[in-house]
């Protein structure tokens, strides 16, 4: 089977409660292999309902089977602008271009909610996704001064 098949099978979904422990899990995993987990982590991974869904946002979820393989979340700023974070896909998934249908399926998502922008913040030192967000059109905007992560060394801006 192809790299490419392989992503065939996993499908893109909105929120289930019921996910919220993998939602969990695959982000702590790649933030504790590449830095460490921030007070900002807890809140938003631990509370997903409360600081992602109920303030108008929204969770993708990339389910192969019955397991979460990836994840992407869009998290309201402004009436204009959600934030792409939380991107998350299982190591053993990796390479299967499941980061890429779900940015894809978050930009289309903002564009029918009318959002008229995304905004991530990064590090370039993760390199696959620095690709990834420039592949999919994200462009180097000035960094905000109030950063929510320590981590964060670029912040990037999609408009739609």
């Amino acid at each position: 089977m192809s790299t490419n098949a392989t992503s065939e099978y996993v499908d893109i979904i909105t929120f289930k409660p019921e996910y919220a422990s993998a939602f969990a899990d695959l982000n702590y995993a790649w933030v504790n292999k590449y830095f460490k987990v921030e007070a900002h982590d807890h809140e938003i991974l631990d509370n997903p309902l409360e600081k992602i869904i109920n303030p108008g946002g929204q969770i993708l979820l990339a389910i192969k089977g019955d397991e979460v393989v990836g994840t992407a979340a869009l998290l309201p700023i402004d009436q204009d602008t959600y934030e792409l974070t939380k991107i998350a896909v299982s190591e053993h998934h990796k390479g299967h271009k499941i980061g890429r249908r779900l940015i894809l399926r978050a930009i289309d998502y903002a564009l029918r909610q009318g959002k008229k922008r995304l905004v991530l913040q990064t590090n370039t030192k993760l390199t696959p996704a620095m690709n990834l967000y420039i592949s999919s059109g994200f462009k180097a905007v000035d960094l905000d001064e109030d950063l929510a992560y320590e981590r964060v060394n670029m912040k990037m801006e999609l408009r739609l």
